[in-house]
C-alpha cells in the first residue's frame, strides 16, 4: 500500500504529461511525416515555438490589430462567442498579465452562516451611494464548481479576509477541490507578524 501511495502520483504525473506531449506534438507531426521526416517530439517542439512566435506577434502593433479583427468576428457569432468570452474571462484570470478583467486577489468570506467562510475571488469593486454615505463594496466570485461556474457576492471592502496566497494557489486550490489548502492562513495585514496567524476551515 505504501509503494502504491508513492507511486500513484508518479504515475498519474507521467501518463498526463505523455499525453500532453502526444496531443501537442499531433499537431504538426502530420507535417512532417509528409515530408519523410520521422523525429518524435520535433512536432511538439514545433508547436511550442508557434506559440511563442503567436504571443510575440501578438504583442505588437500589427499583431494586435490582427487579433483585434479576428475577436470582432468571433463575438458576433451566435454560439460561438459565448465559449470564447467564458474561456477568455478563465485564461485573463490566470494570465500573468494583471489586467481588469483578471482576478485581483484572493478573498475569504462570512458565508452562508456565522462562522463559516467561503474562498473566492476580488474581480472588481464598485461604490454603492446611499443618503449618508457611500459604502465601497467589492465582487467576490465563489467558484461553486471547479473554476467556471460560480456565485457572485458584493461584500463590504472591510469584511473581507485577504490571505497571503496568490491568484495561481488559490485556483490550485479550488481545482484540487481544497486539498492543497495549507494549514495556516495569515491575512495580508498582518503576513509581516508571523505570531499572529489564523486558521480557516473552509466550506465544502
Amino acid at each position: 500500500m505504501t509503494g502504491c501511495v508513492v507511486l500513484f502520483p508518479v504515475a498519474v504525473t507521467f501518463f498526463i504529461t505523455w499525453w500532453f506531449i502526444q496531443f501537442v506534438d499531433g499537431f504538426f507531426s502530420p507535417i512532417y511525416s509528409r515530408l519523410g521526416i520521422d523525429v518524435f517530439g520535433l512536432g511538439f517542439v514545433t508547436s511550442l515555438a508557434f506559440v511563442f512566435l503567436i504571443g510575440v506577434f501578438v504583442s505588437s502593433w500589427m499583431g494586435a490589430t490582427v487579433f483585434w479583427i479576428g475577436e470582432w468576428f468571433i463575438k458576433r457569432m451566435p454560439l460561438v462567442r459565448h465559449i470564447y468570452s467564458a474561456s477568455k474571462q478563465i485564461s485573463a484570470a490566470i494570465s500573468p498579465d494583471q489586467n481588469t478583467t483578471a482576478f485581483k486577489e484572493v478573498a475569504i468570506i462570512r458565508h452562508p452562516r456565522v462562522g463559516e467562510y467561503a474562498f473566492g475571488f476580488i474581480t472588481s469593486t464598485v461604490t454603492l451611494q446611499k443618503d449618508n454615505e457611500d459604502e465601497e463594496l467589492c465582487s467576490v466570485f465563489v467558484p461553486t464548481n471547479h473554476l467556471y461556474i460560480g456565485d457572485i457576492f458584493l461584500v463590504n471592502s472591510k469584511d473581507i479576509i485577504r490571505p497571503n496566497l496568490s491568484i495561481r494557489e488559490g485556483i490550485e486550490i479550488i481545482v484540487s477541490g481544497g486539498m492543497t489548502m495549507p494549514q495556516l492562513i495569515s491575512p495580508v495585514e498582518r503576513a509581516t507578524r508571523p505570531n499572529e496567524r489564523i486558521s480557516l476551515n473552509r466550506i465544502g
